[in-house]
C-alpha cells in the first residue's frame, strides 16, 4: 500500500469501509479485521491520566479498528491487559517509579510481580508483553537513591523472570529523558551528561547481556518551544529543508529527530558499547499549550504526526544507521485531562476522549459507544455509519446499510480487500 494512500490523500469507497468495519464489530474481538489487514509499524503510549477516558473494552476495539500492533502502559493495568485478550497487540508494561526501591531491596518483591502481571498472560505461549520497562525516566530527577535503585530492580526483575522460565521472551529495560544527555549536537559528539555517567554505565552492561534496548523519550518539540526563534520549524516537523551536516561524519540530518537518536548511540558508543539498540518509547507533539508555549497548535502536531508516520512506513532508518528502521511509540493515545504541569502535557493525544481524532493524520478507527453489546451493534451501526471515515455523507441507506450488516457476516476475512466487495 502506498503511503500516501494509508496517511489521509486518498479515501477509500464507503461501502467498503462500512464492510471493513462491520467485519470489525462482527467478529470475536475484531482481530479477524485486524490479522486481516497490515498493522501499522508504529506504536502507541496508552496513558489513562484522567477521569473522562472510554474503557479499556472500548480502547481495545479503537486499536485494533486502527491496525495498531504495539501499545505501551505505564503500569499493567490487569483490566486493560485482558481487554485485549485473543488479540495480536504486543505490550510494553511498566513499573512505576514508586517500586523501584522496594524491588531493588526484595527480588521476591520483584518475583510476586512477574507472577502477577506477566506470567498469566504469556501462559498460552504468545508474546502478547515483550518488554517490562522499570521506571520512567528515573536519571532525570535528583532522587539519588532512586537512580541508585535502578539497576538492581531491574536485575530483580530480570531474575524472577529467568526462574519462572521466561527469560528471552519479555525484554527488561528503562526509559530515559533526552536530559541525561551532556552534549547531543553535532550527533556524532553525543555524550552524556557527567553525573549520568556513573548510573548509565553500568546499565549500558546490563542491556548488553539481557540483549535489551536503550528507550529514550524524544520530543524534538522541546527545543522549538525553548527557542522557537532560532530553531527551523521545518527541520523539527520533518518538513523540506537543507538539514544539518555533521561535520565529524558528513552525514546530513534534515530532522532533529533522527539527529538525537543518532547523538544517543555516540553517546553509548563512547561508553564501549555498539550492540545497544536505541529505540523511541515516547514523542509526540502538542496541539494546544498555554500562551508562552510556542508552536503547540493542531496544525503544527498534524504535521509532526503525520511525517512521522510516512517516515516510519517507508521503514527509515537514521542517517547513522540507515539499515535499521526506526522503532516508535507514539505519545500518546488520548488527551489526558488529569495530567500536572503546562497546557500542552493534557494535549499530547491523537484522540479525544470520546474517539474523535485531534487532527487529520489519516489515523482512522471505530470507538464503540459506552452501551456496546451484541444486542446494540446493529443499531449503533445505522446510526453511525451514515457518514464515512472521510467526513462525507453516506449514499447508503439504513436498509442498504442493513444489507451490509448482512454482506460482513458472509464475507471471508481473506476477501474483505477484493474488487468484489468493493462492488
Amino acid at each position: 500500500m502506498a503511503v500516501a494512500e494509508r496517511f489521509g490523500t486518498r479515501c477509500p469507497p464507503s461501502r467498503f469501509f462500512l464492510v471493513a468495519v462491520l467485519l470489525v464489530l462482527l467478529t470475536d474481538g475484531g482481530v479477524a479485521w485486524r490479522r486481516g489487514a497490515e498493522a501499522l509499524s508504529i506504536g502507541i503510549n496508552y496513558g489513562q491520566i484522567g477521569d473522562n477516558l472510554p474503557s479499556p473494552s472500548r480502547v481495545s476495539y479503537l486499536l485494533q479498528s486502527m491496525q495498531v500492533s504495539k501499545v505501551k502502559l505505564y503500569d499493567a493495568d490487569p483490566t486493560v491487559l485482558s481487554a485485549f485478550l485473543d488479540t495480536d497487540v504486543e505490550f510494553v508494561v511498566g513499573i512505576g517509579n514508586e517500586n523501584v526501591s522496594a524491588m531493588a531491596a526484595d527480588p521476591s518483591a520483584a518475583r510476586a510481580w512477574v507472577q502477577r502481571h506477566v506470567q498469566p498472560y504469556l501462559l498460552t505461549g504468545t508474546r502478547r508483553i515483550t518488554c517490562i520497562t522499570v521506571g520512567n525516566e528515573v536519571l532525570k530527577g535528583n532522587d539519588t537513591a532512586l537512580k541508585a535503585s535502578l539497576l538492581p530492580a531491574m536485575q530483580s526483575v530480570y531474575g524472577a523472570l529467568a526462574a519462572l522460565g521466561l527469560q528471552g521472551r519479555v525484554n527488561v529495560t528503562t526509559a530515559h529523558s533526552l536530559d541525561i544527555m551532556g552534549t547531543s549536537y553535532p550527533p556524532s559528539a553525543g555524550a552524556f551528561a557527567p553525573d549520568a555517567v556513573p548510573y548509565v554505565q553500568p546499565l549500558l552492561g546490563f542491556l548488553s547481556m539481557a540483549r535489551s534496548p536503550f528507550l529514550i523519550n524524544c520530543y524534538p518539540y522541546f527545543a522549538y518551544k525553548a527557542d522557537p526563534g532560532n530553531v527551523p520549524l521545518e527541520y523539527v516537523l520533518f518538513q523540506p529543508n537543507a538539514g544539518v551536516t555533521d561535520a565529524n561524519t558528513r552525514l546530513n540530518y534534515d530532522n532533529m529527530l533522527y539527529a538525537q537518536v543518532d547523538s544517543v548511540y555516540a553517546a553509548i558508543q563512547a561508553l564501549g558499547h555498539t550492540d545497544v539498540d536505541v529505540k523511541i518509547s515516547e514523542t509526540g507533539w502538542p496541539s494546544r499549550g498555554d500562551p508562552d508555549e510556542a508552536g503547540a497548535t493542531p496544525e503544527y502536531a498534524g504535521t509532526y504526526i503525520g511525517n512521522l508516520l510516512q517516515r516510519i512506513e517507508m521503514k527509515q532508518g537514521t542517517p547513522l544507521r540507515p539499515s535499521v528502521p526506526i522503532d516508535v511509540y507514539v505519545f500518546a493515545l488520548f488527551n489526558e485531562n488529569l495530567k500536572p504541569g503546562p497546557a500542552s502535557e493534557r494535549n499530547y493525544g491523537l484522540f479525544y476522549p470520546d474517539g474523535t481524532p485531534v487532527y487529520n493524520v489519516g489515523l482512522r478507527g471505530y470507538l464503540p459507544p459506552m452501551d456496546f453489546s451484541r444486542g446494540t451493534q446493529k443499531a449503533h451501526l445505522l446510526r453511525a455509519y451514515t457518514v464515512d471515515h472521510c467526513g462525507n455523507a453516506n449514499e447508503e441507506s439504513a436498509e442498504e446499510i442493513e444489507d451490509l450488516l448482512q454482506v460482513a457476516t458472509r464475507i471471508p476475512v481473506a476477501d474483505i480487500t477484493s474488487n468484489e466487495v468493493l462492488g
